[in-house]
């Protein structure tokens, strides 16, 4: 089965004039095929407008389009300086801020290619990177990342200098291969004044055929690969994405996660340049929510993890708060759970439920969104892994307007998207306009559109085997299309557990419901060639702890915690609960927990807090052999 959706060749949408088919391009957009050339006339037409916030000392400072403009062209003219040729890369490898995406445009504006790093890699990983990416130049934003790269550096022949963005706690420091962000800005004022409309000329001569960035996969499967993502594909990414989410120069976004990860790069890095969206920064990762609730977004975009901590959070203050609150919350919750479910089914708000919402929205939601920030959301985004149904459901009860896309780094972010006025909760969406996906015999969906990748950098074998002897790019994920052309995430074909018993099983569906629980952070299911299904549990260590807290339930760390025995009893009764949804041979014959309290810097985790599933399933080993009894 095949869907494809296609979209008038001209239009203006929220503001923004798209000029583009978008079955086989140009991508335009205000006039621009590239993302350099737009951002050229973003700055020139906004100048003192605020472009992004950032804090320094707790308190938000602004910066303006103009700020944007003259450090990207000072970054630009400096690597000129010292010697960056069209289509090299330049590596970046540094929390969010506003230098980030400095660098990005002032890289791509003289016609260099950004790569994102990931701050929680090793020494080892930044290495890789810079070395398989060949990359010149490599950013790092402090002491803590330059420690990183002098331990390798001689693993890094082909790099030519290092820039690091702050100076604190290297005063003194000198290294023939590094230089401050501060030197490199001397060094493009000096460039700039030899060479006056330079960087606007560079900038003019980027075509879409043009890689633009590169993106490292998460190297589930192997050593990561960098997929070269190109101005078309972004072009395109953003088109689409424009036509079928809303955007407004009022709004205000928060950046939180990695810009290395192509879902943030294309949210908070390229989105706000057409949308002229002003981009504040959180603090850091751990920070968040309190961002989000100083702020007060009109769009964010999350990868589930961070839907199901907000949840998580509010689920443990309702048991923490009076009983008359507690009622409260029930009687709004069973009023805006019938409201959800009447928009979901695509049905008209009976009248008395929509009376009540009102006035539980009154007295008991529009607090809750306050509380988390929420107060202002338009639309709420969640992708890059799979989302619990029942979490959708609730987001939108309380009046979240929470939808689900899905995208991969190879087809430069999107590939479908469900919308606020056109929500089918369980699927990912339709596919994007003038685009088409398909299932394979085997159930795989295969993706063709203006933003699959060019390939992978140095790699055209790799490349090869992502795509199909036709054309389409294969996604590894399995799913299934509805006679709406909506589609549907089942699972990743090499996930497919197959039991002794010849049963397949997609185990993704069960491990959400599990997730749904606050005190459940991760599972994996276990049971490929297998009799039964068990589950490798990673509980949420907040809200897990605070329940031993208020039960005096003793501990000293985390792995005590994990083998009080009231905890596993906890987990136990989320695992029996689950397991009342489900048909017999997908039900948990036994589960064990993780009792390593793991980051993205752990092998087992990504950086956007993904468990591996190769890497679980061999570093616990023991623990699923005792639920096998070998």
């Amino acid at each position: 089965m095949t869907a494809h959706r296609d979209i008038p060749v001209q239009s203006a949408i929220h503001g923004v004039s798209i000029n583009a088919d978008l079955g086989r391009g140009p991508f335009i957009i205000d006039g621009c095929d590239t993302l350099p050339k737009l951002f050229l006339k973003r700055c020139a037409e906004l100048k003192r407008r605020v472009a992004h916030r950032e804090k320094d000392f707790g308190i938000w400072l602004s910066y303006t389009w103009d700020d944007f403009f003259t450090h990207a062209r000072l970054i630009g003219h400096g690597l000129l300086a010292l010697g960056l040729k069209r289509g090299e890369v330049v590596s970046i490898l540094s929390e969010d801020n506003k230098e980030w995406v400095y660098v990005d445009l002032g890289v791509q504006c003289v016609g260099g290619v950004g790569s994102g790093v990931y701050t929680t890699d090793s020494a080892a990983q930044l290495a890789y990177l810079v070395d398989d990416s060949d990359s010149r130049f490599l950013f790092l934003e402090n002491d803590e990342q330059l420690d990183k790269f002098l331990s390798v550096k001689d693993r890094m022949p082909r790099l030519t200098k290092a820039i690091v963005f702050d100076r604190d706690g290297l005063h003194g420091f000198s290294d023939d291969r590094v230089i401050f962000l501060d030197e490199l800005y001397a060094l493009g004022h000096e460039h700039l004044k030899a060479n006056p409309g330079l960087f606007e000329i560079e900038a003019e001569k980027s075509r879409p055929e043009d890689t633009a960035i590169l993106v490292y996969t998460s190297g589930t499967t192997g050593m990561p690969k960098g997929a070269m993502i190109g101005h078309g594909n972004i072009m395109y990414s953003l088109s689409a994405g424009l036509s079928r989410t809303p955007g407004f120069s009022a709004d205000e976004q928060v950046c939180f996660l990695p810009l290395c990860h192509i879902l943030e790069r294309l949210f908070s890095g390229f989105f706000p340049i057409v949308t002229r969206a002003t981009v504040n920064f959180a603090e850091s990762p751990e920070t968040v929510f309190d961002n989000l609730r100083e702020v007060s977004p009109h769009a964010f975009t999350a990868v589930p993890r961070v839907w199901e901590k907000i949840y998580s959070r509010l689920a443990i203050m309702r048991s923490e708060s009076t009983w008359l609150g507690r009622k409260a919350y029930g009687l709004a919750l069973s009023v805006g759970l019938a409201r959800a479910e009447a928009i979901m089914a695509g049905n008209a708000v009976p009248a008395t439920t929509g009376l009540l919402f009102r006035l539980a929205d009154f007295l008991v939601f529009a607090n809750i969104r306050r509380m988390i920030g929420m107060d202002r959301l338009r639309r709420g985004g969640t992708g890059a892994a799979p989302i619990s149904p029942e979490l959708l459901k609730w987001y939108w009860a309380i009046g979240v307007p929470l939808v689900e896309g899905y995208g991969m780094t190879e087809s430069s972010g999107v590939i479908s998207i469900n919308t606020v006025e056109d929500n089918k909760v369980g699927t990912v969406g339709q596919v994007m306009p003038g685009a088409q996906v398909r299932i394979a015999a085997d159930g795989e969906i295969q993706y063709r559109g203006g933003n699959v990748f060019q390939g992978y950098w140095g790699k055209p074998e790799k490349t090869a085997e992502a795509m199909t002897p036709d054309g389409w790019l294969r996604t590894g994920d399995v799913g299934r299309l509805d006679n709406q052309g909506y589609l549907t995430i089942t699972g990743r074909i090499k996930d497919i557990i197959i039991t002794a018993g010849g049963k397949n099983i997609t185990p993704a569906e069960i491990e959400n419901r599990l997730k749904f629980s606050p005190y459940v952070s991760d599972a994996v299911i276990i049971g490929d060639k297998r009799k039964y299904l068990t589950a490798l549990v990673m509980i949420d260590q907040e809200n897990v702890e605070k329940f031993a807290q208020d039960r005096r339930i003793p501990f000293t760390d985390f792995k005590s915690l994990c083998a009080a025995p009231e905890v596993k009893a906890l987990i136990g009764k989320v695992v029996e609960d689950t397991n009342r949804e489900f048909a017999r041979v997908e039900q948990i014959k036994d589960f064990r927990l993780i009792d390593v309290l793991l980051t993205a810097e752990d092998e087992e985790l990504t950086a956007t807090m993904k468990l591996k599933r190769s890497f679980v399933e061999k570093k616990h080993r023991h623990l699923i052999d005792e639920m096998y009894g070998a």
